[in-house]
C-alpha cells in the first residue's frame, strides 16, 4: 500500500516527523505557504493562530494535487490556537480522498488540540488522529507513529 506524507511545518516538529514517516516507507510532499509568516516566532505563532481561528485557506506554492497513486494519506500539520493550521486548511479542500485511508498527525507544544481532533474527526470520522508534543524535542514521541 503506498502511503503519502502531505505535510507542513512551521517550527521543523513537522519535518522530524517526515523524516520518520520516510524511513518507514512513506513519500514526502511538504507545503509551502506563498507568504512567509513573520520572522519572530512570537508574531508567526500569534498571526498563525489568528488565521487557523478564522480558518484561512492559505495560497501555497506549486502544490502537487495528485494523489491517484496512493492508498494512504497522512496529513501533517501544526496545531495553532488548538486548529488546523490554514495552509493544511487548503490542502484539505484541495485533494481528493474519497476512497483513501486518512490519518492526520498534528503537532503541538502541549500535545494535543482538541478542535483539530473534533473537525478532522468530524470530517473523516474513519481517519485516525496522533498528536505529538514538539517531537523534536522529545523524540519518544515519534513512536506513536506507528499507530497509522
Amino acid at each position: 500500500m503506498a502511503k503519502l506524507f502531505v505535510y507542513y511545518s512551521y517550527t521543523g516538529n513537522g519535518d522530524f516527523a517526515a523524516e520518520y514517516l520516510k524511513v518507514q516507507g512513506c513519500d514526502l510532499r511538504k507545503v509551502e505557504r506563498k507568504n512567509k509568516l513573520p520572522k519572530s516566532f512570537f508574531f508567526g505563532v500569534l498571526h498563525g493562530g489568528f488565521l487557523a481561528m478564522m480558518k484561512v485557506k492559505d495560497k501555497l506554492v506549486n502544490f502537487d494535487t495528485n494523489i491517484d497513486e496512493y492508498d494512504e494519506i497522512i496529513i501533517g500539520s501544526p496545531i495553532w490556537n488548538g486548529r488546523i493550521s490554514s495552509p493544511i486548511n487548503t490542502v484539505l479542500t484541495q485533494l481528493n480522498l474519497t476512497g483513501k485511508k486518512v490519518a492526520f498527525v498534528f503537532c503541538a507544544g502541549s500535545g494535543e488540540g482538541p478542535k483539530a481532533a473534533e473537525r478532522v474527526t468530524k470530517e473523516y470520522p474513519d481517519s485516525k488522529v496522533v498528536f505529538l508534543k514538539e517531537p523534536r524535542r522529545y523524540p519518544e514521541e515519534l513512536a506513536k507513529l506507528k499507530e497509522i
